[in-house]
């Protein structure tokens, strides 16, 4: 396989997370652990088969450290970022969320090596101008009613969400030796630990029509299935700066893609949050380019998925 080939495989990745917002809100009133279980236990089986399928069954073997950090993310970030999208307006919900590809670059500063730039910084006042963008837009007369508690609660959850999703990350790198095969297992676990929170807190919500079944399959099969196997290609065979810059295109894509399926209406506000999140990830990411050595360079997005160089 060629660079050129691997790249382009990674950038099918980017395609499918750009669904993940538009397949979240189609998911209807289906509770947010019940939906987390759902999703990543189509997914980690889906992982299960292919690497069955491959000859790599015995990759599977999870690795404590690994699995616990990757329950840390996976699980809580994807109960978050459900969370966060059942409770808030969508599309505002979701470009909060998609401050993690920041928060990445501010952290990897944390890692040997790193340093703390002027384009850091920079990069982080225009993340935090969107989040005003955002908040104030619908509080000062953006929007016809200001957010209830409902809707500050989902704007908190999506800011936890990439906060701890950045942040595992980031620490994946310290467990960036485990396969990627073992992704499926703490998938696996993730799901039965949202099952049993499911169980324990939410009342069960079948999907009631077409739509909803294929925005749940979608999810697991999609932006928490087959994606994570897209990445880890991309990460390993193709172009990792060209990705990582590539990722920052997904809070655009996923936003255009709620507007274009009615979830969410055009508005200046959106578009101005949109602009601002990615010219501050990409200021950011320029200083981090800068300031680390090309082999100690972090995998952005990382992340975007899969537990270490292959982590989610």
């Amino acid at each position: 396989m060629t660079s050129r080939s691997a790249t382009l495989i990674g950038c099918g990745a980017i395609a499918l997370w750009s669904l993940l917002a538009l397949l979240t809100a189609g998911t209807g009133a289906i509770p947010p652990f019940q939906l987390v279980a759902m999703t990543l236990g189509l997914g980690g089986t889906l992982a299960v088969l292919i690497a069955v399928a491959r000859g790599r069954a015995a990759l599977l073997r999870p690795h404590p450290p690994a699995l616990a950090l990757g329950i840390a993310g996976l699980f809580g970030d994807t109960a978050l970022y459900y969370s966060a999208l059942k409770l808030a307006p969508p599309a505002e919900a979701n470009l909060l969320h998609y401050l993690w590809p920041l928060l990445i670059v501010l952290f990897a500063i944390l890692l040997p090596g790193g340093r703390l730039r002027a384009g850091h910084l920079v990069g982080a006042g225009f993340g935090l101008a969107a989040v005003l963008f955002i908040v104030g837009d619908r509080m000062g007369g953006g929007a016809a009613v200001p957010p209830g508690a409902q809707a500050i609660a989902g704007y908190a959850c999506a800011v936890a969400g990439a906060v701890l999703w950045a942040g595992y990350s980031v620490l994946s790198r310290r467990v960036a030796d485990v396969p990627t095969e073992s992704v499926a297992v703490t998938l696996l676990v993730s799901a039965a630990l949202a099952l049993a929170a499911h169980l324990a807190a939410e009342t069960t919500v079948w999907p009631g029509d077409a739509w909803t079944w294929v925005s749940a399959i979608g999810l697991g099969a999609g932006p928490m299935g087959l994606a994570f196997l897209l990445w880890d290609i991309g990460m390993k065979k193709g172009d990792v700066s060209f990705l990582g810059v590539a990722s920052y295109a997904a809070p655009v894509l996923s936003t255009l893609t709620l507007v274009a399926a009615g979830y969410a209406q055009a508005s200046w506000a959106l578009a101005g949050a949109c602009g601002l999140i990615v010219a501050g990830a990409l200021v950011a990411s320029a200083g981090a380019r800068r300031s680390t050595a090309p082999s100690e360079a972090p995998h952005s997005l990382h992340a975007a998925v899969e537990p270490p160089a292959e982590t989610r």
